[in-house]
C-alpha cells in the first residue's frame, strides 16, 4: 500500500526516528500506525526512540575539502555527553557522514540523515545516547576556490569554517577561514548588515548611550553622536572585510583582498552546540532512569 509523507511525519514526531525507518514500519505494518510503533519496539529500536529526545549540545565538526579546493562540506555531529565525543566510534560515524556528504554531495540535511540513519541507529544502541547530524553545509565553486580550516584538540573539531571566494588563492581563502573561526564575523561586508538589525542594535546602543551620559552628568545631544560612532564600529567589526586581518593586524582583509584582487563570496562557520540548550545535569535522576532501563 501507499504511504502518505504525512503518516510518515506523524511517526517520526512520535518516535523521533529516521525517516525511513518510519516508512520502512509503516509499510509491514500496512498503514497502522501504532502496530507499527509496537514493531518498532519489539526489532531493538525502543532504546534508540527513547533516547531521541534527549539534548544533543556536545560533538564534533567535520570539516572537509576536495583536494581542487572546489567542493566543501561542514558536518555537525552532536552526542549528549563530552565522554561520547571522545569515543572512537563516535568519531568514526561523524568521519563517516562528513565523507559521503563530500564524496556524494549531499546537499540537504535530510539526506544526508537518511544517508545515515542505520548506522546512527545502531551506534545509539552501542553507545547508550542519542546521537545527532545535526547541521549540513555543502559547497562547490566553479570558478573560485574554497578554503577550510578546523579548530580543535586532540579530542576533535570543536569549530569549523569555510570561505567561498571568487578570486584568490587556496592559501588565501585558508588563512580567511582562520580568520571567521577566530574572529566570528556575522558578515561579508558591513553593508550586509539588515536594516532590522542595525534598528535593534541602534534601540540598545540609544538606552546604553542615555544612561551613560546621565550618570556622567552629560549633555543629552551627546547621545546621537555616542550611538553614531557605536553603529559604525558595530557594523565594521561584525563584517569580515572590515576585520582587521589576523595574520597582519595593521591592514583590514578589506584592504587584504584589495591588495590581492581577491574577492570573497561567502562563508560558513559553525560551533559545536551552537543553539542547543544544553540540560543541567541531574545526577539522581539520570541515576533512576538508568534503573528504570531508560
Amino acid at each position: 500500500m501507499s504511504i502518505s509523507a504525512a503518516l510518515v511525519k506523524e511517526l517520526r514526531e512520535r518516535t523521533q526516528a529516521g525517516m525511513m525507518e518510519c516508512k520502512k514500519a509503516l509499510e509491514a505494518a500496512s498503514g497502522d500506525i501504532e502496530k507499527a510503533i509496537e514493531d518498532m519496539r519489539k526489532a531493538g529500536q525502543a532504546k534508540a526512540v527513547k533516547k531521541a529526545s534527549r539534548a544533543t549540545a556536545e560533538g564534533i565538526i567535520i570539516v572537509l575539502a576536495s583536494e581542487n579546493a572546489k567542493q566543501a562540506v561542514l558536518v555537525e555531529v552532536n552526542c549528549e555527553t563530552d565522554f561520547v565525543a571522545r569515543e572512537e566510534r563516535f568519531k568514526q560515524f561523524a568521519k563517516m557522514a562528513g565523507e559521503k556528504a563530500l564524496q556524494q554531495k549531499i546537499q540537504t540535511l535530510e539526506a544526508l540523515q537518511m544517508a545515515t540513519e542505520e548506522t546512527r541507529l545502531h551506534l545509539v544502541g552501542q553507545l547508550g545516547e542519542n546521537l545527532s547530524v545535526r547541521r549540513l553545509v555543502y559547497q562547490e565553486t566553479t570558478e573560485g576556490v574554497i578554503g577550510a580550516y578546523a579548530h580543535g584538540d586532540a579530542n576533535g573539531v570543536r569549530i569549523g569554517t569555510m570561505v567561498v571566494m571568487k578570486k584568490g588563492s587556496v592559501e588565501l581563502a585558508k588563512d580567511l577561514a582562520m580568520q571567521v573561526a577566530a574572529m566570528s564575523p556575522e558578515f561579508v561586508r558591513s553593508t550586509d548588515v539588515p536594516a532590522e538589525r542595525l534598528a535593534k542594535e541602534k534601540e540598545i546602543m540609544t538606552a546604553q548611550a542615555l544612561e551613560q551620559v546621565q550618570a556622567d552628568g552629560k549633555p543629552a545631544d551627546m547621545v546621537e553622536k555616542i550611538v553614531a560612532g557605536k553603529l559604525k564600529k558595530f557594523s565594521t567589526e561584525s563584517s569580515l572585510l572590515g576585520q582587521a586581518f589576523v595574520r597582519d593586524p595593521a591592514k583590514t582583509v578589506e584592504k587584504l583582498l584589495a591588495e590581492t584582487a581577491a574577492v570573497v563570496d561567502n562563508f560558513v562557520r559553525f560551533e559545536v552546540g551552537e543553539g542547543v540548550q544544553k540540560k543541567e545535569d541531574n545526577f539522581v535522576e539520570e541515576v533512576m532512569a538508568q534503573v528504570r532501563g531508560e
